[in-house]
Parts: C-alpha cells; sequence; structure tokens
C-alpha cells in the first residue's frame, strides 16, 4: 500500500471550496469550485484502503473507489481515470449530483469523528483533469457490425447503452422528443448542480464514437412521430429507456388554479432560458413572487433553489414530515438553508385559495406517529392544525410516474406493471416484446441517475448477446 494513504488520522475531511451564498444567488454556475491537485491528493490520502470496501459496496455502479482514491493520492491521474471509467459511463457527472452521503460516502468505515472520505468531489476532479488533458476519447469498435439497436431516450441509460453497444460494433440509432440530449440531465437538473457543458461534451464523445442522435423524435402515432413498429423494424433490437415523466398531481378544493405548476414544466423552462432559448417574458418564473414548493425530495430541493436565484420575494417549501425523514440529500436541504430557504416542517397542503390564480395553501399541521410495515413513522393530523401561506406560486414537486406507453405507443402487447413500469425478465431485460428491452426509471421507478447508467450498462450487455445468439440462430437456419 502508497505510504501517502491511511492520512484520515491526521489530516480532516474537507469539501471543495463553495461560492458564499449571496454570490451563487446572482447566477446558476455551480456552487462547488474545483479542488486544487493538492487539495484532491490530500484528500484521496484519506482512504482507509480497508479489506471490505463498503464504498463500493454501496455504490450502484460498485465502482473501484479505493483503488482509484490510492491513484489519485500518488498523482496517477490517467490511470485513475481509466479505473473509474471503466465502470462508470459517466463519473463526471456521478461526481456532481450522486446522493454520496446516502451511497459511498455514507458508506466508509472511517469512523465518526474523523469523517468519511470525499468520495464525489476527488471523482469529478479526476474526470475533469481527464478532460482537460484530452484522455478522454471514444470507445471506437474493433470490428463494426452490420446490427443495429434502436434506442428511445436520450437520458443516462439510454446513453449508457448507446456507448457500451457502439463499442461493441452495433450501429446505435438514440431517439428523442427532445431537442438535446441528456434528458433530465439537461432539463430537469438546474446548472448549479449540473453545469449543461458537461453533459454537452458526452453527447460529442458518443457522435465521434459513432452513435447517431434522432432528437426531436417522439415515438407514438400522431403527426410527426415515428410509429414503435416501423422503429423495430428499422433494428435489430430495441431498448425503452424513456424515463418517468408524468408529474404526480395533488387534489383539494383548489388545485386547479392558475399559478399551481408542475416541477417539471418550471425546471425545464428555467434550463431552457440558461441554454439560450427565448421563452414568453415572465412564464414559469419565480421573480418578484411568493412561491411554495410542495414536496421534499431533490426535485423540490431544485426548485426552491432555482426560485430564489429568480429574484422570489419569498421561497417556502412545505414537507408533510420532519427534517430527519426527508427523502431527498441533507446536503441539498444545507445549501437550500443557506440561500434563504425557509423550510416548513410537518405541513401537509389541504386546499388552495383564491378565486383564479392561486393566492394561498391551506396547510394541515402534522405530527410524526407509529413506524408502519415499512419501518417509516405514519403521520397524522393535529387537531386545531390548520394554517395558511401565502402564495402567488405554488410548485408541485410530488414525484412522477411512468407515462401508458403501450396507449401511447398502440403496442398492447407491451406489458406493464400495476405501477405503469414496464415488466422486464429481471436478468435479460427483455420486456413482453421479444427483442424489445427496457432499463431505467421506465422500469425501476423514478430513481438515480447513478442507477439508470448502471442499468443502461447491463441492459446492453444483454442485448449484445441477445442479438449474438439471434444472428447465429440465423446463421444456422439459412444452411
Amino acid at each position: 500500500m502508497s505510504e501517502k494513504m491511511l492520512s484520515f488520522v491526521s489530516v480532516p475531511q474537507a469539501q471543495p471550496p463553495k461560492r458564499a451564498a449571496d454570490a451563487r444567488l446572482k447566477d446558476f454556475d455551480e456552487i462547488y469550485q474545483e479542488f486544487s491537485p493538492a487539495q484532491a491528493s490530500t484528500q484521496a490520502s484519506r482512504c482507509s484502503q480497508c479489506g471490505v470496501p463498503f464504498c463500493s459496496v454501496h455504490c450502484p455502479l460498485g465502482n473501484n473507489i479505493p483503488d482509484w482514491l490510492m491513484l489519485a493520492a500518488n498523482g496517477r491521474l490517467e490511470e485513475a481515470y481509466n479505473v473509474s471509467q471503466a465502470t462508470n459511463t459517466f463519473p463526471e457527472i456521478c461526481g456532481r449530483i450522486c446522493p454520496q452521503d446516502r451511497l459511498c460516502e455514507g458508506n466508509c468505515v472511517i469512523e465518526k469523528g474523523f469523517e468519511s472520505v470525499t468520495i464525489g468531489a476527488v471523482e469529478r476532479y479526476i474526470t475533469d483533469t481527464a478532460f482537460e488533458n484530452g484522455w478522454v476519447k471514444p470507445v471506437l469498435p474493433a470490428v463494426e457490425l452490420e446490427s443495429s439497436v434502436g434506442i428511445i431516450g436520450a437520458g443516462p441509460a439510454g446513453l449508457a447503452a448507446a456507448e457500451r453497444l457502439r463499442a461493441a460494433g452495433h450501429q446505435v440509432h438514440v431517439y428523442d422528443r427532445h431537442d438535446r440530449v441528456g434528458g433530465l440531465m439537461i432539463y430537469g437538473i438546474p446548472g448549479f448542480k449540473l453545469e449543461k457543458e458537461i453533459v454537452t461534451r458526452r453527447h460529442k464523445l458518443l457522435e465521434e464514437q459513432g452513435v447517431v442522435f434522432h432528437l426531436g423524435q417522439a415515438i407514438g402515432s400522431g403527426q410527426g412521430e415515428l410509429p414503435f413498429e416501423e422503429l423495430r423494424r428499422k433494428h435489430n433490437a430495441v431498448l425503452v429507456a424513456t424515463g418517468v415523466y408524468k408529474s404526480r398531481e395533488i387534489g383539494g378544493p383548489g388545485s386547479g388554479l392558475d399559478g399551481i405548476v408542475r416541477a417539471l414544466d418550471y425546471l425545464t423552462a428555467s434550463n431552457r432560458r440558461s441554454l439560450g432559448d427565448s421563452l414568453p417574458e415572465g412564464e414559469l418564473d419565480a421573480a418578484g413572487k411568493d412561491v411554495v414548493v410542495i414536496g421534499g425530495g431533490d426535485t423540490a430541493m431544485d426548485c426552491v433553489r432555482t426560485a430564489v436565484r429568480q429574484g422570489a420575494k419569498s421561497v417556502k417549501c412545505l414537507y408533510r414530515r420532519d427534517k430527519a425523514n426527508m427523502p431527498g440529500s441533507m446536503r441539498e436541504v444545507k445549501n437550500a438553508e443557506e440561500e434563504g430557504v425557509e423550510f416548513v416542517w410537518l405541513a401537509a397542503p389541504e386546499s388552495f385559495l383564491g378565486d383564479k390564480t392561486v393566492t394561498g395553501v391551506r396547510a394541515q399541521k402534522m405530527r410524526l406517529g407509529m413506524p408502519d410495515g415499512s419501518g417509516r413513522q405514519s403521520i397524522e393530523p393535529e387537531a386545531d392544525g390548520l394554517f395558511t401561506v401565502k402564495a402567488d406560486m405554488v410548485i408541485k414537486a410530488l414525484g412522477f410516474d411512468p407515462e401508458p406507453l403501450p396507449d401511447m405507443w398502440k403496442a398492447d402487447d407491451l406489458k406493464t406493471s400495476r405501477w405503469g413500469t414496464l415488466q422486464v425478465d429481471r436478468t435479460s431485460f427483455e420486456t413482453s416484446i421479444p427483442g424489445v428491452f427496457a432499463a431505467g426509471d421506465i422500469v425501476r421507478g423514478a430513481s438515480l441517475v447513478v442507477w439508470a447508467i448502471r442499468d443502461g450498462r447491463d441492459a446492453a450487455a444483454q442485448i449484445d448477446q441477445w442479438i449474438a445468439a439471434h444472428s447465429t440462430s440465423s446463421s444456422l437456419a439459412a444452411e
């Protein structure tokens, strides 16, 4: 083991420098600055190189974290990048947006008081350095194959699968209804967490690899849409990686008032402005408004932090449980608090006030009860606990469900679960339609980018095997 490791006993944990809250509220740039080479090496050297690396065990991709930490600590950054990218298609993205506090860093075996290794920031530093030095190259296939794969969806699952299938030599075509590559990484995640150039440079790299993108191309039976059956005829296999885009709704009196908007619509509009697109002035803009965001996940955190940057008069987040039970990253909650967001804990919306446009949210104070079957505490209303929060813009950030793909695509034989996700064979990723596979959120339900990358890579390996088996059987039949 390198003499540079195990320095956690003498070197404190440190994150990269964070821009001051008043400065970062003026733009949508990332809030964390880069590690210097010395800082990255020092923080990487805190790794204990333990015998059973729980950081790797709890990483959905099984990244070889101790190995690339040791290489980074010794300044061997190109080798560190090669180890990192062997298991992760987009390490620079995971380093920015993964909830490391719940995954790798949260399971670091360094005991409390010494604190975990700063894994995500070192991962980001390694890959950004690799891009700066030209070490990141498109993975060109050794042999070109005649087989082709159509991938529906240019989000993380689709892109990870495209990279692997193209490296294996298949002709890969990616179809997406949006005008840019990236899915929720480009339109759903704000720039202060993931600057858009990070996604677009991966898009360029995939094009250099030979992946063909068909943007603005929806699948369906409407005008200008590509019928699903026609797509199947074009390719030897199809991967469905559409993600889940149907926003969960909220009921109650007044829920149809103007000024109550869906989180994804709001974030997409903000990201489009950041990308230079022109939108009608004031449309889905929080400037000068009293904003209430309903929800407690990472999407809710994205919304509240976007609203304060747009110049909202006030921003409140209503969540029906307490801070300890927030599903979102605690790091994001802390960043939001620093930026002036007010959290109203144990508050559930009951109705919305206003004639035509919303003017307030009537909420019910809640209390935590006994744990339910899953172990999570139930919530109960407090007696006489109604109160009103002023609002002229309410953002619903309650999560996402699958769109009804069998209906949209006129594919009655495409089987779904009771939640609307696509049913697949757990090993092969094949759906109920032979030669049609699915991966990512459309199978798993709304989840993390890192899980989508894992599913996309695993599905690509199965598709590669399936095509090889079927081309062999076809050849034998021809003989």
